[in-house]
Formats: structure tokens, sequence, C-alpha cells
């Protein structure tokens, strides 16, 4: 984006109609879509879309079939039809999967339904465990619950890289899908590429296997980055960091804010003082040691995303490999953002795909955290694109779950 081009308004409606009646199934969704004059359709995409297509029919068979008060019965009895298997989409950076997702999601006709980002989804099951904490088997308990609330539950973009999550992720899967859940993921990996090199990786390998057992794998091949095309100048990375930079996003506050605003002062969340440099009615605007550097939880990004709609962060560093704390909080934070559809503007010493150096050693924490980060330099080019910045903020969409300041 040049500097004088206009941003798109945040109210600016959907490029997709989200009625699950209007469509027959995801293909017709995705040829509706595919209209724009900005998109190409992809004969893979169309491959992956056909096996969506196939799950959606089933599941709306399975609908049908426990809309029969015996059948119902008979099935919650542990007998009658089991559900359809579930989906794991893989496939490299920019090939589409998100847009799948939605292509399937947005026309699934359940009404217990849920689309989550795996993060948000194992922060919930932490607290739901400490509150339970002291009875017998929490787990099985929260999966009780869990399906009781949920038929179809969809995770974007699954990977794992906290021993947390890692240790119960098998029998939580496991648990799900043996009351019914039906699960739909898209990941950059292969299931067994999953939680590569990670600590006790044996034993997370049951959830490995729940995986392959439970659900179908299919990879979203070839090698078009959607993310990279839709780009076209598009401009809201400022390199190299400094005073220049820090002119153009002053310009980008004012763009956005076009009202008064504060200088200089903090946020007060979980109990700690967060210093800002800006901040007006939905914009705030950062230093990245303030929000990467100092210690920092993925619950604190989640605040900032639910009363920001757009966040400026200046002066982000090259990486080196072996900071994979510091590099880890800035993937939590792009993660977040991403799935809040928080704007996000700053002046970086390199580009995105360049902020991570390579690793000192050919194994090891520092190589897996920069392997990771590819999905992450992924997120933040297509966080640049005048579609992402189209989209509405989450708190327009859900104002009881993130409050609007």
């Amino acid at each position: 984006m040049s500097d004088s081009a206009e941003i798109p308004p945040l109210e600016d409606e959907d490029l997709e109609p989200a009625d699950p009646d209007q469509y027959s199934g995801p293909l017709e969704w995705y040829w509706h879509f595919q209209q724009r004059p900005d998109f190409e359709t992809d004969s893979e995409q169309l491959r992956v879309l056909g096996e969506l297509e196939r799950l959606f029919g089933e599941l709306e068979d399975y609908r049908q079939y426990r809309a029969g008060k015996l059948n119902r019965l008979v099935t919650n009895l542990g007998a009658g039809r089991r559900p359809p298997r579930g989906m794991y989409i893989w496939g490299g950076v920019g090939r589409g999967k998100s847009l799948m997702m939605d292509a399937f999601y947005k026309v699934s006709r359940h009404r217990r339904k849920r689309r989550v980002h795996f993060h948000e989804f194992m922060r919930e099951i932490h607290a739901r465990m400490r509150a339970l904490s002291g009875t017998e088997d929490p787990l099985d308990r929260i999966s009780t619950e869990i399906a009781r609330e949920l038929r179809l539950l969809c995770f974007d973009e699954f990977h794992v890289s906290d021993i947390a999550d890692a240790m119960i992720l098998g029998r939580l899967l496991e648990l799900l899908v043996a009351k019914g859940v039906v699960f739909v993921m898209t990941s950059n990996y292969e299931p067994d590429g999953l939680y590569p090199n990670g600590l006790q990786r044996a034993r997370f390998l049951p959830a490995i296997e729940v995986i392959k057992r439970e659900l179908d794998v299919v990879p979203l091949g070839g090698g078009m980055d959607h993310r990279r095309r839709i780009l076209e100048g598009f401009r809201v990375w400022y390199s190299p960091p400094g005073e220049e930079a820090d002119q153009h996003l002053a310009q980008f506050f004012d763009a956005v804010t076009k009202a008064a605003f504060e200088r200089e002062g903090a946020l007060v969340i979980g109990g700690r003082e967060l210093p800002f440099r800006q901040r007006a009615k939905g914009v705030a605007w950062f230093d990245f040691d303030t929000l990467c550097v100092e210690p920092r939880s993925q619950n604190d990004y989640l605040e900032i995303a639910s009363g920001y709609h757009t966040v400026l962060v200046s002066g982000v560093p090259r990486l080196a490999a072996e900071r994979t704390d510091v590099i880890r909080r800035l993937t939590w934070m792009v993660d977040v953002f991403y799935d809040q559809r928080v704007r996000l503007a700053m002046s970086a010493e390199a580009p995105p795909e360049e902020l991570v150096l390579p690793a000192a050693q050919a194994t090891g924490p520092g190589r897996m955290v920069r392997n990771e980060f590819a999905r992450t330099a992924s997120r933040l080019l297509e966080m640049q694109s005048r579609d992402y910045f189209a989209r509405k903020h989450a708190s327009a969409e859900n104002p009881q779950v993130l409050r609007a300041r």
C-alpha cells in the first residue's frame, strides 16, 4: 500500500455471504467466491473441496438421522450409526487451507459447531482443568461437556509447540471422537511431522495416532503461494526501523484514528503494565520489546485483540533462532491477531521471511522454532494484503466475547 492509499474502512461487508442455506455445499460456495476478479482457480483446491463436499454430505445425512428421537436415543446409548470420520488437511504456507475451511464451515448446517484457533481452544481446556482441580479424571468430564456443546469442531492452522498441550492432546482427541465430535483441521504439517523435536515427544505420539486413525488425512499440494500473489504493494511494513519508519507509522496511525489520542501511557493487563507509544479508540501503538521481549502470555495478546482493531509495532529486530522465547511470543501474537482479524502495521529490520536467522545447530529447539516460523512469516505477509484489511475485526461479529473499548 502506498503511503497515500486509502485504508479500507472497518465497516466493509464481508466479500462472501455466510448464510449456510444459500449454498448446496462447499463447492458451490467456492464457485461463488471465485467470481472475484483477483481470484485464480486452483486444481488442487478443487480436489480437496471434493473431499470436503463428500464430508459435508455425510454430515448432513448424519444430522438428519439424529433428528429422529429414537435414533438420537439409540446413538446416545452407544448404539446406532457412528458420525462420519473427520478430516485433516495439510499443505504448505499460503496454499489456501483457510479458504478451504471457510468453504466448508460457512455452509455447514450444524448449529452446534465451532471454528477456533487451536491455541485459544487449548487455553480454554487448561482453564477448565484448573477449575476442576482435585476432581477425578477432569479430562473425561471436560470432553463430555464439550461433546454436549459441539458436534463439529474446526481447527485452522493446527500445530503443537507447547509441552502442556502435547501431554494431554492424544487422550483429549480420543475422548472427543468417542463422544461423537467430528473434527476438521488444517495444518502446515503432515501428522507425523507435528511437534518435531518437542520435549517428551514420545508422549505426544498417541495424538498423531488418533489423527491418522480417526480422520481422513488429505494433502493440499501444489506450489502457488496465494498470499504473496494478492499483496500487490499494499504497504504496512516499513524497513528499516528508525525515524523515517516511525513517521510512516505515525501517518498510518493518524489515517486510522482521525481522532484524539493518548501519548506514552500504559495498559494494565493481568495486573502488569504494558506501555504504549500512542493509543486511541480501537488503535494502539507499541514497541516490539514491550510485546515480545518482556514476559507475555497468549492471554495478554487476546486481551489486546479484544480491545483494539488495529495495532502498530515498532522496532522488530532480526532474531537469532536460539531466542526461542521471543520468537514464540511473536508467533503467539501474530496467531492471535490474525485469528481475531486485527490490522497490523510494523517496522522491522527485514521482511517477514528473514526475521529469524538460521539456527547455529542442525537440531534442537532453535531449528524447530525457525522452521515453525515459516507459517508466521506467511501470515505476516497475508496481513499486509488488501483482502485482510477489508475483513471485519472479530469484535464486530462476537461482541459478547470480545469487548470493544
